[in-house]
């Protein structure tokens, strides 16, 4: 028989749907400000269709990092996106 390997789960901050953490973006706020995990401090995910849900998103990226610059955290969160793809 074969072994079945433990996927780690993960919960988008968005959405709050429990997928498969390697199907996941992982991003960290540092004084308001949004980055790719760099390995240290807390961090969060988000899903791929959420990535696209703009009024959803924005309000669970102002709650998760604790800001009120929407339009740049958006923007922000836009170049952090294209670069990785």
């Amino acid at each position: 028989m074969s072994k079945n390997f433990h996927q780690p789960t993960r919960m988008c901050v968005s959405c709050r749907e429990k997928e498969q953490q390697s199907n996941l973006l992982r991003l960290s706020c540092v004084d308001g400000d949004i980055f790719p995990y760099m390995g240290n401090g807390r961090s969060f995910y988000l899903c791929g269709s959420c990535q696209n849900d703009e009024k959803r998103l924005s309000k669970a990226l102002m709650r998760q990092c604790r800001s009120s610059k929407k339009e740049q955290l958006m923007n922000k969160l836009k170049e952090i996106v294209t670069d990785d793809r």
